[in-house]
């Protein structure tokens, strides 16, 4: 319904247009209403007066007016001096939203609860929910970031917030994976930052996650991220933040290098992807969870099997599990005992190399 667009609906919450009027009421009087009723009103999208279903995506529930009701006064008190019309118009918003509320609680009386998770549609609404958390936050912000190195515009997007949050005393802790170690912007920010925010790393993460004093949580609700979800259950959010503390006490300070191998020719990114390799996962998902791309995640297997002198992906297997690769670093301490000196692989009798040169890795 592309015609159906913001020229055809130039109004704010204080003054919807008819059709706005009628389904937004609709929704009010119903609990929900079908996402294709809001195709001929995207302004109760746009508005936030309506928002998808955490239940069903295909229905949209509304905005309680109450809600409503506070952001027009909010939004009127900052330019009351200005505008006295606006006033009034909000005034009269204010009395149909009220009307329209005792509708809503009717109706959702028997959904205790449901107001503990938000969906947010579209990168405007998360990032004005994210201010409104930065805002309202007083102690402490917990995030993890998944992926690999930190693009600037990532690191420049969210450090207005972390500037604020540092004025007001805010403590700051960040879980990376072990691949951010490389970026440069990275460590330029937490160097701006300095003791006002604490890095760690590990191989890999969840997917992102960011908690506000330790009564809202954000996390993806789809693959690109352009839909989030804001969540103030106190269960759900008590639960994010036991993940998060067992992840950063397994981390490693970003200022602590990272631990040997003890097996000479092994780095420690080689270790993680042997691990992952004998729990049998595929290339694209190794390079996913640890955050580097599918061909930095070949070589590094390539580098594996000439290390432990295996001529195939099977003979790699066999290798990575005699010398005891197949457990996540740090989580083995045979791995250190294996040290000799040599790599493994070379010293073996057992494995015989093809001549034509090295093995196929795909």
């Amino acid at each position: 319904m592309a015609g159906h667009g913001t020229e055809e609906h130039p109004h704010g919450a204080d003054r919807l247009c008819a059709a706005g009027d009628r389904v937004y009421s609709r929704a009010v009087r119903r609990g929900r209403v079908p996402r294709t009723d809001a195709d001929v009103v995207p302004c109760l999208l746009e508005l936030a007066l309506l928002h998808p279903d955490p239940d069903d995506m295909d229905w949209l529930v509304p905005t309680a007016p109450q809600e409503v009701m506070t952001r027009l006064l909010r939004g009127v008190y900052d330019e009351v001096t200005d505008s006295q019309r606006r006033m009034g118009s909000a005034v009269a918003a204010f009395e149909w939203y009220a009307g329209l509320g005792r509708h809503l609680q009717a109706v959702s009386a028997s959904a205790e609860g449901t107001a503990a998770i938000r969906v947010l549609d579209g990168l405007s609404r998360i990032q004005a929910a994210m201010d409104e958390a930065t805002e309202a936050c007083t102690q402490e912000v917990l995030t993890v970031q998944p992926g690999g190195i930190r693009r600037e515009s990532e690191l420049t997007e969210g450090l207005h917030r972390a500037v604020a949050l540092r004025g007001r005393g805010v403590r700051m802790r960040d879980l990376y994976t072990h691949v951010a170690r490389h970026g440069q912007g990275l460590l330029n920010y937490l160097e701006l930052m300095g003791d006002a925010v604490e890095a760690r790393t590990l191989d890999e993460v969840i997917d992102r996650l960011i908690l506000f004093d330790r009564t809202v949580a954000f996390i993806p609700a789809n693959a690109d991220r352009t839909m989030a979800l804001e969540l103030r259950h106190p269960a759900l959010v008590e639960y994010f933040v036991t993940v998060f503390e067992r992840l950063w006490r397994l981390a490693i300070p970003l200022t602590a290098p990272l631990p040997d191998t003890g097996i000479e020719g092994i780095s420690h990114r080689e270790q993680s992807i042997a691990a992952l390799l004998a729990e049998g996962h595929q290339d694209a998902v190794i390079a996913e969870r640890l955050g580097i791309s599918v061909r930095t995640c070949r070589a590094h297997i390539a580098r594996l099997s000439e290390t432990l002198g295996a001529a195939s992906r099977t003979q790699l297997g066999v290798r990575i599990a005699q010398v005891g690769l197949d457990r996540p670093p740090g989580g083995a301490s045979g791995v250190a005992g294996t040290a000799s000196g040599t790599a493994p692989g070379r010293a073996s009798d057992t494995v015989s190399l093809p001549d034509q040169g090295s093995p196929s890795v795909r």
